[in-house]
């Protein structure tokens, strides 16, 4: 997605180490207008999977997950990293790897908002390694749910993260798929015509 990209390259930073700094506009400050240009494309990418719910991971998924579900009339549950006191005793509860926090981190969705046969579709920030989204996967699967697509606003393929992934055999789509970060820049996948 160009508005993506551009917006990457403007306003993106590349930290090395293969973190990028999307802060001003995706993780701590919302751009509410690319977030909702961004869900209208996930809603177009994924019409046809016919999900029944939206997951995500608490908090950078929530922007693009909800614009997503905005536009496809679904709603969205995101798994908390903590468990609050208004939380039933029995949860869904899985660890996944951070690559931003540097540690592990638990994700924990209730079981009143995530039942057996949702159709599930993972809308997520980054896709990197992959190992966030698979934790959200297991706690789909520990639901009795179906994973039916996921999407990232930003890949970064070096990372291997779609490859993690390729075993579940559903469909995988990222708006802006970063190929390099090397010496301080950020390169795109080309896009075919």
């Amino acid at each position: 997605m160009k508005e993506l990209e551009e917006r990457i390259l403007r306003d993106g930073k590349n930290l090395s180490g293969g973190i990028l700094k999307v802060d001003s506009f995706v993780n701590h400050q919302v751009d509410p207008l690319l977030m909702d240009a961004c869900g209208r494309e996930f809603a177009r990418l994924f019409a046809s999977v016919r999900a029944t719910k939206i997951l995500t991971a608490e908090i950078s998924g929530i922007a693009p997950a909800l614009t997503t579900a905005i536009h496809l009339g679904l709603p969205v549950v995101y798994a908390r990293k903590h468990k609050p006191i208004t939380m039933p005793d029995q949860v869904f509860l899985t660890l996944a790897p951070s690559h931003t926090k540097g540690r592990t981190v638990e994700l924990i969705v209730s079981p009143e908002y995530l039942a057996n046969g949702e159709r599930v579709l993972i809308i997520d920030d980054f896709l990197a390694s992959g190992q966030t989204i698979l934790g959200l996967v297991r706690l789909a699967e520990a639901s009795g749910s179906k994973i039916v697509g996921i999407g990232a606003l930003i890949e970064k393929s070096f990372e291997g993260g779609r490859d993690a992934l390729a075993s579940l055999g559903v469909p995988v789509e990222s708006l802006a798929c970063i190929t390099k970060m090397d010496d301080g820049k950020i390169e795109f996948r080309k896009m075919e015509n």
